[in-house]
């Protein structure tokens, strides 16, 4: 799941970027508004980290922007300014949770977990298909009653099909999901990790459309 992290404090945007990327995230973090609004128009996120107090002005006021464009985009503010009327502030001005700083990085990995799952339109927190579990939480997976691991990638690469069960994603949508917007994608880093999936969980698991991209197998 890509994720907009705005921040401006150099180290806490570095920690949060290395903390969601063991949690299974691809971060991408800008430290000002102009940057953010520049990212959002230039690629599709999953979600949003945002600042409130940033250097170019106030996070909040960035919320409700989007928020009248039309925008549905999961956000959780962060925050040190942890009053009651602060976070009143920023519900009301459409965040999907708050949290304020200092915080746990387990704990912001879960609440995004959770915007996101409600943005989806799902309660479970385990991913279900052709008898596959897959827990978000642990990036790791059951099959048939047998425990599997996953690398980060291939992890990304499942939780994007089992997401849209049946449904074809292109190979430029599944780098998305496996990249930021500032690093290099390798040109066959999604056939290689289909290619470990298939061999974790059966060659009929994930199917090749061709010209298309890849679907996990309808059955559910």
């Amino acid at each position: 799941m890509r994720i907009l992290i705005v921040e401006d404090d150099p180290v806490l945007s570095e920690g949060l970027s290395v903390g969601l990327g063991l949690s299974g995230f691809t971060a991408d973090p800008v430290g000002t508004l102009s940057d953010a609004r520049a990212a959002l128009e230039a690629s599709e996120f999953a979600g949003m980290v945002l600042d409130v107090m940033l250097p170019d002005g106030s996070g909040i006021d960035l919320l409700a922007e989007i928020r009248r464009g039309g925008s549905d985009l999961p956000v959780l503010l962060l925050t040190a300014r942890d009053q009651v009327r602060d976070r009143i502030e920023g519900l009301d001005a459409g965040a999907d949770d708050y949290l304020g700083k200092p915080f746990d990085l387990e704990e912001l990995a879960a609440r995004l977990r959770a915007i996101l799952r409600r943005a989806d339109g799902r309660a479970a927190a385990v991913l279900r298909w052709n008898g596959l579990e897959l827990d978000p939480a642990q990036m790791r997976g059951v099959l048939q009653g047998v425990p599997l691991s996953f690398s980060r990638r291939e992890f990304a690469v499942l939780h994007a099909l089992m997401e849209r069960p049946g449904q074809i994603l292109s190979k430029p949508a599944l780098e998305e999901r496996l990249y930021g917007w500032q690093e290099e994608v390798e040109s066959n880093a999604v056939e290689v990790h289909v290619h470990h999936l298939r061999a974790k969980l059966g060659r009929s698991f994930i199917e090749t459309v061709r010209g298309l991209g890849y679907r996990v197998a309808r059955g559910g």
